[in-house]
Formats: C-alpha cells, sequence, structure tokens
C-alpha cells in the first residue's frame, strides 16, 4: 500500500520581492533557502519576529503566490492544490470576512464553496456558532463584531469543512485569555483526531504549546525541534532564552 502524502512539505524555497532597475537593484530576499515537513497529526509552529517571513511562507503554502525557486507541496501536490484544496483549511492574518451579511451566511457561503449542501452545512454551521460562542450573535452582520468576534468567526471559517490541513496565521491576536484557551484545546483535539496544523505565532507561550517549532529570523529558519529539545540545546530555561542564543 502507497504511503499517503506529507501534509505540508516546503523544498529550497527562495522568494524575492522587487526587481533590478537601470536605476539600480531593488530585490529583497524575503525567504531564502527554507526547508520544512510537518507530518501528519502534529501542531507545528512558525516561531519569529514581524517581518521575519512567517506569513510570506503561509502565502505560499497557500498558492497565494509562488517560490521564485524550489518547491512547496500540500498534501502531494503543488499550487493551484487541484484535488488537495477542499482539505486545506486557512485563517489569514487579516479576517477574510464579508461586512455585510450575518455570521450564519459567512459561514453558509464558505461552506458551501468547500461542497458542503443541505443539512451537512446546517449541522457544521451550527457547530462553528457553538464552537465559536457566537450561537446568540448569528443574525448580526459582521460590521457590528468586534475585532474579537472577527477573529473566532475567521476561526470557524477556516474549520468549516473540517479539513485535514489548517494553516493559522496569528489565530489568537485580539482574543482574550478564556478563548485563547478554548482555542487552543481545540487545536490539541483536532491534532489528536489526525490533522496537521501549522499555525505562526510571535508569542511564546503559544509556540511552547505546540509539537514542534520552527524558528525564523531574517527570512531564514535558525532551528527546527520541539520545545524542549530547543531549550535543551541552547542550555535555556525558556523559549525567549533559546530564541535568543539561537
Amino acid at each position: 500500500m502507497a504511503s499517503s502524502p506529507c501534509p505540508i512539505e516546503v523544498t529550497s524555497v527562495v522568494k524575492v520581492f522587487g526587481k533590478k532597475t537601470p536605476l539600480g537593484d531593488h530585490r529583497a530576499t524575503v525567504l531564502d533557502g527554507i526547508d520544512l515537513r510537518i507530518e501528519r497529526g502534529a501542531i507545528l509552529c512558525l516561531l519569529g519576529p514581524s517581518g521575519c517571513g512567517k506569513t510570506t511562507l503561509v502565502n505560499l503554502i497557500m498558492g497565494i503566490t509562488v517560490p521564485d525557486s524550489g518547491e512547496v507541496r500540500v498534501l502531494g501536490e503543488k499550487a493551484p492544490f487541484p484535488t488537495a484544496r477542499k482539505r486545506i483549511g486557512f485563517m489569514p492574518q487579516d479576517d477574510a470576512l464579508y461586512d455585510d451579511v450575518t455570521a450564519q451566511d459567512n459561514l453558509r457561503f464558505f461552506g458551501t464553496l468547500y461542497g458542503l449542501r443541505g443539512e451537512e452545512l446546517a449541522r457544521r454551521t451550527d457547530a462553528m456558532l457553538t464552537f465559536a460562542r457566537l450561537e446568540s450573535d448569528r443574525k448580526k452582520l459582521i460590521a457590528h463584531f468586534s475585532g474579537g468576534m472577527k477573529r473566532r468567526l475567521s476561526l470557524a471559517v477556516a474549520l468549516i469543512h473540517n479539513p485535514d490541513v489548517l494553516v493559522l496565521d496569528e489565530p489568537t491576536v485580539g482574543l482574550d485569555p478564556e478563548h485563547r484557551i478554548r482555542i487552543w484545546d481545540e487545536f490539541r483535539a483536532l491534532r489528536d483526531k489526525g490533522k496537521t496544523l501549522l499555525v505562526t505565532t510571535h508569542i511564546m507561550d503559544e509556540a511552547s504549546r505546540c509539537d514542534r517549532i520552527a524558528m525564523m529570523r531574517g527570512g531564514r529558519l535558525i532551528a527546527q525541534g520541539a520545545p524542549s529539545e530547543l531549550m535543551a540545546h541552547t542550555g535555556a530555561t525558556t523559549l525567549e532564552e533559546a530564541f535568543v542564543t539561537l
């Protein structure tokens, strides 16, 4: 029996922005030789400061942009992921919601895009409103939502079709501690069901909740491993110390 493809595999990826003109070279290498592999049933954290290339790498993995060299595969396919697309859930850093319709209608719309219909669509919509604690706000226009409510709904949209791979760019920004804890409990439950999660963050406490961490700085991966491995390797007692050392 053939083995299932790796959920996320990034090989020798380089991404350059800008261009060379007669007036000068305005190119900047945003990602420089990235190699990353995420196995099934794992949570991997991309950890690094703002501007280190995390969101650019996420956009490559989602097929929003393409590398200048190297290769990105999700569930064995290269962008635009012809059959894998419906098995991927994406939560971007900026909320991609329709402000002029309700929370319920946003979920139904995105669920339909992923092929959900009838009773299954209704069931998943209700389940995601409950997960996001938005049951009483299901008929409220998104324009009237707070930032935290929008983030919770954005996560619900990413989960509506029960994807095998989840790519989550700063998923807990703007959430209160109670909702952050609940969401991380859900992430671990999804992992235990065999889902694969890629989470970007600059919050060390959240990184420590992941199975593995890929530390980024200046467009490069400077270290990969379990949180305990990275601390042991550097002799640090915290992830902050380990990151600074590396």
